[in-house]
């Protein structure tokens, strides 16, 4: 039923390469619930995240009020749900199955070298949208004695909304010779983009786009 949801509408008139709803429901959990706890984990009200998702929707200029008033569960749910409803995951359908096979290698040095190399190689607004969600997510983690949210936690919530595969992929048929149960390998899938993301925020330093993307990166954080 994917296919069936309005993806939110492209960031046209924005001089930031993140877009304008994801800045927003960052700085405004950043404000006020970094030390909710299960900040992430704790599902938001359905009907205030779809009035919210609705008001980005139409570019209302009355939505940091509206976020002001709203729990932060209700913010924290419409960030996950604006990346689940991308049309395509934020680590694109193209890369997914390198990202998830380059995870999967056992020398240390080939696997950072790999995986940086497929994080530079998405296009510029994923790569710079992810690197200022990984930055929040790191932050979030910092407050892990207070909101109870490790890195682990995060990739488990994340890791699957920024990675999956694309619809043509994951319907496997389900033939009795099959090895491995349909809900086998959607666990072993699961566990895959959950490692990638895991990977990515501990990972000490990760790639300075060129200085041109680095600015755009910065200029978001006002």
């Amino acid at each position: 039923p994917r296919a069936c949801l309005s993806p939110a509408p492209a960031p046209r008139r924005e001089r930031s390469k993140v877009p304008y709803i994801v800045r927003q429901c960052v700085e405004e959990i950043e404000r006020r619930g970094m030390e909710e706890v299960g900040i992430y984990r704790v599902s938001g009200v359905a009907t205030d995240i779809q009035a919210l998702k609705a008001a980005f929707d139409v570019n209302n200029k009355d939505v940091s009020v509206m976020m002001s008033d709203m729990d932060v569960n209700a913010i924290a749910g419409t960030l996950k749900l604006y990346f689940r409803e991308l049309p395509e995951p934020l680590f694109t359908d193209t890369l997914y199955p390198s990202f998830a096979e380059g995870i999967a290698l056992s020398d240390p040095v080939a696997k950072e070298s790999c995986m940086l190399n497929l994080l530079l190689s998405l296009p510029e607004p994923s790569l710079l949208t992810f690197l200022f969600l990984l930055d929040h997510l790191k932050r979030v983690a910092e407050k892990e004695p207070v909101n109870k949210m490790s890195l682990h936690n995060l990739a488990t919530v994340f890791g699957p909304t920024l990675l999956r595969p694309s619809d043509k992929e994951s319907k496997a048929p389900a033939t009795p010779s099959q090895p491995i149960s349909m809900a086998d390998s959607w666990s072993l899938e699961v566990m895959a983009q959950v490692q990638v993301l895991l990977y990515f925020l501990q990972l000490e330093t990760l790639p300075a786009p060129d200085a041109k993307r680095q600015s755009v990166l910065f200029s978001t954080e006002v």
